[in-house]
């Protein structure tokens, strides 16, 4: 991967007149499989600076093996941030996440002139690179009303009422996504307006240099090697893991691919093999929403590992 860190480090060290005395965030995303980890590891040891982690479920102790979250030996060679941070029933979003990044940068720009982000979650991505609405924040009292009503009425009834609530909204929104779902309608019933309304998408601006670089496999190499992954998970223990955290699939945290399917599997619905196949297939698809998002961003620098 050296013609690939050399290639970045090309871009670092070409910033705009303006910008040639602020820090530099270094963002580096790509689809699951990509090979972001071991890349991202190797660019913090040149450039002697952490990583923060952009991956929504790394952020969760308990996942280690599902998440392919930074091994023991990985972390050891590189300092990392919001990795293992929470327990499962903590309740986290991308507001969080960017309100803690922005103090982490603060914090790490001050002895390093380059930070490196990387992961996999757009929305997380975002939140840091563009800065998301201020919306609400949603009480205790209304979370958990929701999320009963999700367990007792189901994930459609719930749509239903976003359909009536906030017609506008419910157009765009990924119906199948409860997390998503629900949150719109704790905003609705929090403040009384659609949850559509504080969705202004206007840009924040940062005080720090932003350099975006995206990894892409052509699509047969990419998805054999996610199909490589999960066998390797299976190997690594994702089935006693999944049955270590299976008092606690109702939550949202264990609403992602791996988990899901391995449920179904300790539930008796699906043999093992049928198990593996459906994470593989579900995590090509995660890899193309991933792409199509990615794609929307003009910013991004594209590097081929294929070549």
């Amino acid at each position: 991967m050296t013609t690939v860190i050399d290639r970045i480090l090309t871009l670092l060290a070409q910033p705009a007149e303006a910008e040639s005395h602020r820090p530099t965030l270094l963002v580096l995303v790509g689809p699951t499989g990509v090979g972001k980890t071991e890349l991202s590891l190797q660019l913090a040891e040149r450039l002697c600076t952490p990583i923060i982690s952009a991956d929504s479920r790394q952020l969760y102790a308990d996942l280690p093996i599902g998440t392919a979250a930074p091994t023991p030996q990985q972390l050891a060679r590189v300092k990392h941030y919001l990795v293992g941070t929470l327990q499962l029933t903590d309740y986290y979003s991308a507001a969080r996440y960017e309100e803690e990044v922005l103090k982490l940068l603060h914090d790490l720009f001050t002895t390093h002139h380059t930070v490196l982000l990387t992961g996999g979650s757009m929305m997380y991505i975002d939140a840091v690179c563009k800065g998301i609405d201020d919306i609400p924040t949603v009480d205790e009292e209304t979370r958990r009303m929701l999320l009963d009503r999700y367990q007792a009425e189901g994930l459609d009834r719930l749509s239903d009422e976003l359909r009536l609530l906030d017609p506008d909204y419910y157009r765009t929104v990924d119906l199948k996504n409860p997390k998503r779902v629900i949150h719109a309608l704790e905003i609705c019933y929090m403040t009384g307006r659609p949850y559509s309304s504080f969705r202004t998408a206007s840009v924040k601006q940062r005080p720090f240099r932003i350099i975006k670089v995206g990894l892409r496999r052509e699509r047969e190499a990419l998805y054999r090697r996610i199909n490589q992954r999960v066998e390797q998970m299976v190997e690594q223990g994702l089935v006693e893991e999944a049955r270590r955290v299976m008092p606690y699939r109702h939550l949202n945290a264990l609403n992602t691919v791996g988990y899901k399917e391995m449920f179904r599997y300790l539930d008796g619905e699906w043999s093992l093999s049928e198990a593996m196949a459906k994470i593989q297939q579900n995590s090509r698809i995660y890899s193309r929403k991933q792409m199509t998002w990615f794609k929307r961003d003009p910013d991004i620098h594209w590097i081929d590992l294929e070549e």
